[in-house]
């Protein structure tokens, strides 16, 4: 089996990046839909829920991205 050409280091920080960016927009969605569902469905259209859940996906996509970019490995994400 034949290897492929091998990243170089740039292009593996690149791909984390992308990685990071996708990673903290569809947590940070995430968080806001579930805090928007949350306020209409129980709360009664209250503004705190959806700024808690946009603030749990940001620091949840935060701490994923900070574990991929200090590990040596490549595969990280």
């Amino acid at each position: 089996m034949a290897k492929g050409k091998e990243k170089s280091p740039e292009e593996i920080y690149a791909d984390k990046l992308d990685m990071c960016i996708t990673d903290g927009i569809v947590k940070t969605g995430s968080g806001v839909l579930l805090g928007a569902l949350t306020s209409v469905l129980f709360l009664g259209r209250r503004r705190w829920p959806v700024i808690a859940g946009m603030g749990m996906g940001i620091g949840l996509a935060y701490a994923n991205c900070e574990y991929a970019l200090n590990t040596k490995k490549d595969n990280a994400l």
